[in-house]
């Protein structure tokens, strides 16, 4: 990291990446095409996990190379004054896959629990009938950074 004196600490870090709304998730394909999405995702433990149609240009990318980044923005504040921002963001590197059974179900509740938790009884009907028409992808976590100037 170019700006030491803007790092966080790993705490900081899983924290900004526990707490912020969306991710963007860059993978490339075999050939080095690159592609970035953003999506929505819930961590527990030291593990991402995101879910997906059961096909499409993720399925495949991530199918054929299971290495990559996430970066999520956390609080934000534009300083028109000082032509700068105040801002906190996480990369994280790591591989990517797929997971069933248990694991699919806990990360599907996660992601009820992080954004729907008002509604939790309908969300986990709602789990049930579309379990089998998604793919829940985890990341496991190879290195973790995040900055901030606050």
């Amino acid at each position: 990291m170019r700006r030491a004196d803007r790092a966080l600490t790993q705490q900081e870090a899983r924290d900004i990446l526990q707490s912020a709304e969306f991710g963007v998730l860059s993978i490339t394909s075999l050939n080095a095409n690159p592609y970035g999405v953003p999506l929505n995702y819930c961590t527990i433990g030291d593990s991402i996990y995101f879910h997906s149609a059961l096909e499409g240009r993720k399925v495949e990318m991530l199918s054929a190379n299971e290495k990559v980044s996430f970066c999520v923005v956390g609080k934000t504040e534009v300083l028109p004054e000082k032509f700068g921002m105040k801002y906190e963001s996480v990369i994280v590197s790591g591989k990517a896959h797929k997971v069933d059974g248990k694991e699919k179900q806990q990360a599907l509740e996660g992601l009820l629990k992080k954004y729907s938790s008002p509604f939790y009884s309908q969300g986990l009907e709602y789990i049930e009938k579309s379990i089998n028409r998604l793919i829940v992808f985890k990341i496991t976590i190879e290195s973790i950074t995040a900055k901030a100037k606050r």
